[in-house]
């Protein structure tokens, strides 16, 4: 996952919401020490780092307020049934989507390979 927050941090600025973030903080944690405000949701409640700004929050329905101001929106390893609403969101607010799936799983968007990290991004 390197990679994918070498690649978020040569080419985004200022805030980013992870969604579904988990118990895998790693992302989020290189991102918040290379200046980023970083927000993440999940379904329930999750113990994340001070780091991460957390919401418990549905993409399905969203709180749009969580993602206003985001320049993107990512998800590392979401169920497919959450790639559209990811998308819509990140398109109600303006910001650049980027979604990293399980093996096997093709959401839309351009496939990117950074540094071996393969990841979609929609614009």
């Amino acid at each position: 996952m390197l990679g994918l927050a070498e690649y978020i941090i040569r080419n985004y600025r200022g805030k980013v919401v992870e969604i579904g973030i988990g118990h895998y903080f790693e992302v989020a944690k290189i991102l918040a020490k290379n200046g980023f405000e970083v927000y993440a949701t999940d379904l329930k409640d999750a113990k994340t780092p001070k780091y991460v700004k957390y919401f418990i929050d549905d993409v399905r329905s969203p709180k749009i307020e969580i993602y206003r101001g985001a320049s993107l929106i990512y998800s590392i390893r979401p169920p497919p049934e959450i790639f559209e609403p990811i998308r819509v969101v990140s398109q109600k607010v303006n910001a650049d989507c980027i979604i990293k799936p399980l093996y096997g799983d093709f959401p839309e968007g351009k496939l990117v390979n950074y540094k071996g990290t393969y990841f979609y991004v929609l614009r």
